[in-house]
C-alpha cells in the first residue's frame, strides 16, 4: 500500500488531482451563476419582516391555506407512491416497445409549462373533457374547482420526481439479489417487497421527500385545473399569490415559509437526489477479518439440541439445454458436476439456463420425476449462490438463511430454527445476529451456502463460489462445502476456474467450449487426458495443438514433436506435456531426449516450494517448466537466459480431439 506524505497541517485527498487555481474565464461565470441563484433568496430574507413573522403566518387565512397544501400534497404523495413506483420498477427492470416513449411521458410534466399542464388536466378530466362526462355520469365525481382536482394537479406536476429517483435507484441494484431471492422459492411480489424496496429505500426516500415538496409548493396546474377557492383549492402558493395583492409583507413571510421547507427537504437529503441502493453501501463496508470458526459438529447436531434439517429426498437430474448451449446432462442423486471453460464458453448461461433465467438458452428439465420446465425460477426448487454470495445486506446471517423456507410457507419460528441449524452446521451459528457487511468473505460464503441448502432445493448451482476468497480462507470454506456436498440429495454444478476445486469437489468434470460439451468425465479422467488446451493449462500442464503423424505430432505453428504412443495419422489431437517433465539446460543436452529445442526465460513464478520458468522458443511454442530453486541457482536460470529445453518421448500424451 502506497504511503502519501504530506507537510504538516496539509491533507492531501487521493485521486483529487493537482491543486490549481482555477481559470478566470470558468471561475467568474461560475461565481456569477451561483449569485443568480442565492442573489433572490438573500432578498427574501432581507426583506422579511422578522418582528410580525408570527403574525402573518397565524392569521386564519394562511393557517386554512396550510393546512389545504398539507392535506394535497400528502394525498398526491400517496397517489404518487402508490402509482409512480409500480411505473418506476417497469421501467428500470421490463424491456419493453415503447419504452423511450412512456419515459419521456413520465419527464413531459418537469418541463411542461405549469399553466399548460393545467389546460391538459381539464381537456382530459374536466367536465368536458375526454374522462370528466364519464367520471361524474357514472361515479359522481368531479375533479375541477374542488380539491380532489388540486390533489390531481399536484399528483401530475410531482410524481416525475419520484419515478425519476426510484429508476435510478433500481438501475443501480444489481438484479442477482433478486434472482437469488427467486431462486430461493420467493414469488415476484415477495422479492419486491421483501428484497427490491428494502434495498433501494434511499432512493424511496429521497423520490418521495422531493415529490411532498413539488406537491407542497405547486401553483400553476393548480389555478388553472382546480380554481382558487378559499377552503377547497386554495393552497399555500396561490395565497402567496392573492397576499402579493394586498399585503406584499404577508406575501414575503409566507415565502420564506415554504422556502424554509424546500431547504430543509434538500438539506435532510445531501445530494441523494436517485438514492443509494443498500448494496452500494454494503459493498464499501470496512473488510472484517476472518474469525477463527466454530468446529463442523457433524451431521446430526443442531442447534439448541435440534435435529439436523434432512432434505428429504433424492432428485436425479435430466436437462437438454439448446440455444447458446447445445448439449445434454444427466446425473444421479448426490452428483457434483464441475463446470469449466474459458471466458465466454457458456458456463454462467448454463446455470441460468437451468434456472430459467435467461433467453440466450433453454432447457428442459427434469428433477427427479418432475418436469420443471414450464414452471418459474421460484417454482423450480433450484437454488444459485452467485459469485459474491448476494446475502441480503439489510437482514442478518439468520434471516438471510431463512429467507427460502419463510419463502415456501414456513413458519417464522420454525424457519429460523432450521436456519440456526444450518448455520450451525457450517460453524457460523455465533454470527448469526450479524449483517453481511459485518462478515468476512469467508464467513459470507458459509452464509450463503447455509441460505441455499436450508431453502430445500432439489438442484444446487454455484457460480464460482470461492473466487473472491484469499488461499486460505478458500482452503477451509473448500474443506466445509465438500463435507456438506456429500450429504445433498440432489446434484450440484459449480463453475469454477479453479483446478484444485475442480478435483476435489467434483465426482464430473464438464468442459465446455462455445456453449458446447467438449468433455464430460471424472476428475481423474480430464486430468490425465484433457480434450482442451484450456483446461490443460488450467491444470498446470503444457498443451500443443497439432495434427497426428507416423511419430508423434506436426504441431499447428510448425515443428514437430515426437511421442512414444500414436495416434492414426491424421487425426487432430493435443499433446500434454507435464512441467515437471520438462529439463533445463544451459547447453544442448545429449543422450536420449528426442525432443529438443533452443529458448528464452520470459518469466519466473514460485508455486509453493518449487519454481515455473516460462520458456520462449522459435522452434516450438512457449513451454512451462518446473524445477527447484537449487537447479535455478546452479543452472544460472534469471529472465532473459539462454537455455535448452528437453522431453523424453515417453512423458508426451497424446488426446485426440
Amino acid at each position: 500500500m502506497s504511503t502519501l506524505r504530506t507537510r504538516p497541517g496539509k491533507r492531501t485527498r487521493r485521486g483529487a488531482g493537482t491543486s490549481t487555481r482555477p481559470p478566470l474565464a470558468l471561475a467568474l461565470p461560475a461565481l456569477l451563476a451561483v449569485a443568480f441563484l442565492l442573489l433572490p433568496l438573500i432578498g427574501i430574507l432581507v426583506r422579511t419582516q422578522w418582528g410580525e413573522l408570527g403574525a402573518h403566518l397565524s392569521s386564519p387565512g394562511v393557517v386554512e391555506a396550510l393546512k389545504l397544501s398539507l392535506f394535497v400534497s400528502l394525498w398526491a404523495l400517496v397517489l404518487s407512491l402508490l402509482l409512480g413506483v409500480p411505473l418506476a420498477w417497469l421501467l428500470a427492470r421490463v424491456e419493453f416497445k415503447g419504452k423511450a416513449l412512456v419515459r419521456s411521458l413520465v419527464l413531459l410534466p418537469m418541463v411542461l409549462p405549469p399553466t399548460v399542464g393545467g389546460v391538459a388536466l381539464l381537456l382530459g378530466f374536466g367536465r368536458r373533457g375526454l374522462l370528466g362526462p364519464w367520471l361524474e355520469g357514472t361515479f359522481g365525481i368531479t375533479l375541477p374547482f374542488h380539491t380532489s382536482g388540486a390533489v390531481v394537479a399536484a399528483t401530475f406536476v410531482a410524481m416525475p420526481f419520484l419515478v425519476i429517483s426510484l429508476e435510478g435507484a433500481l438501475g443501480g441494484l444489481r438484479q442477482s439479489y433478486e434472482e437469488t431471492a427467486a431462486s430461493l422459492g420467493a414469488s415476484p411480489v415477495r422479492v419486491f417487497f421483501t428484497v427490491t424496496l428494502p434495498m433501494v429505500a434511499p432512493g424511496l426516500i429521497a423520490g418521495a421527500a422531493l415529490t411532498w415538496a413539488r406537491a407542497l409548493g405547486e401553483f400553476g396546474a393548480t389555478i388553472t385545473f382546480a380554481g382558487n377557492l378559499p377552503g377547497t383549492t386554495q393552497t399555500l402558493p396561490l395565497q402567496v399569490y392573492l397576499l402579493l395583492q394586498d399585503k406584499p409583507e404577508a406575501a414575503t413571510s409566507v415565502s420564506l415559509l415554504l422556502l424554509a421547507i424546500a431547504m430543509g427537504v434538500l438539506i435532510a437529503l445531501r445530494g441523494r437526489w436517485t438514492g443509494t441502493p443498500v448494496a452500494g453501501e454494503a459493498s464499501v463496508a470496512r473488510p472484517v477479518p476472518e474469525e477463527p470458526t466454530a468446529p463442523d459438529p457433524g451431521p446430526t447436531a443442531g442447534a439448541d439440541g435440534t435435529a439436523q434439517p434432512e432434505g428429504g429426498g433424492h432428485w436425479a437430474l435430466h436437462a437438454v439445454v439448446t440455444g447458446f448451449n447445445e448439449l445434454t446432462l444427466d446425473a444421479a442423486p448426490g452428483t457434483t458436476i464441475a463446470v469449466v471453460g474459458e471466458n465466454g464458453a457458456g458456463k454462467t448461461t448454463l446455470l441460468r439456463a437451468l434456472l430459467g433465467l435467461t433467453p440466450r438458452a433453454h432447457a428442459e428439465l427434469r428433477l427427479g420425476d418432475i418436469d420443471v420446465t414450464a414452471l418459474p425460477p421460484h417454482k423450480r426448487q433450484v437454488a444459485w449462490v452467485p459469485q459474491d454470495g448476494a446475502l441480503f445486506p439489510h437482514l442478518t446471517a439468520v434471516a438471510n438463511t431463512a429467507y427460502g423456507l419463510r419463502a415456501r410457507g414456513v413458519p417464522r419460528a420454525e424457519a429460523r430454527r432450521e436456519a440456526r441449524a444450518w448455520l450451525n452446521r457450517l460453524g457460523v451459528l455465533h454470527l448469526a445476529g450479524r449483517r453481511p457487511a459485518q462478515l468476512s468473505g469467508g464467513q459470507a460464503q458459509r452464509v450463503a451456502l447455509a441460505r441455499a441448502l436450508a431453502a430445500r432445493p432439489r438442484l444446487l448451482l454455484l457460480d464460482e463460489p470461492l473466487a473472491a476468497l484469499d488461499q486460505t480462507t478458500r482452503a477451509r470454506v473448500r474443506h466445509t462445502l465438500r463435507t456438506h456436498l456429500a450429504g445433498f440429495g440432489g446434484v450440484c454444478l459449480i463453475v469454477t476456474h479453479d483446478p484444485v476445486e475442480a478435483v476435489s469437489l467434483a465426482d464430473r468434470v464438464l468442459v465446455l467450449a462455445d456453449g458446447r460439451a467438449l468433455q464430460d468425465a471424472p476428475p481423474a479422467e480430464v486430468t490425465r487426458h484433457p480434450r482442451s488446451p484450456w483446461v490443460a493449462r488450467m491444470l498446470g500442464r503444457n498443451a500443443w495443438p497439432g495434427t497426428a503423424s507416423a511419430d508423434g505430432l506436426a504441431l499447428s505453428t510448425g515443428g514437430r514433436l515426437v511421442a512414444a504412443e500414436a495416434l492414426p495419422e491424421g487425426a487432430p489431437a493435443l499433446a500434454i506435456i507435464p512441467p515437471e517433465a520438462v529439463s533445463v539446460h544451459r547447453d544442448r543436452p545429449g543422450g536420449s531426449p528426442r525432443n529438443v529445442w533452443p529458448g528464452t526465460v520470459r518469466e519466473i513464478t514460485a508455486v509453493g516450494s518449487r519454481l515455473r520458468v516460462l520458456i520462449a522458443s522459435d522452434e516450438a511454442p512457449d513451454l512451462v517448466a518446473e524445477i527447484t530453486p537449487e537447479a535455478a541457482a546452479e543452472l544460472g536460470i534469471v529472465d532473459g537466459a539462454r537455455v535448452w529445453t528437453s522431453v523424453k518421448a515417453t512423458e508426451v500424451t497424446l488426446v485426440r480431439l
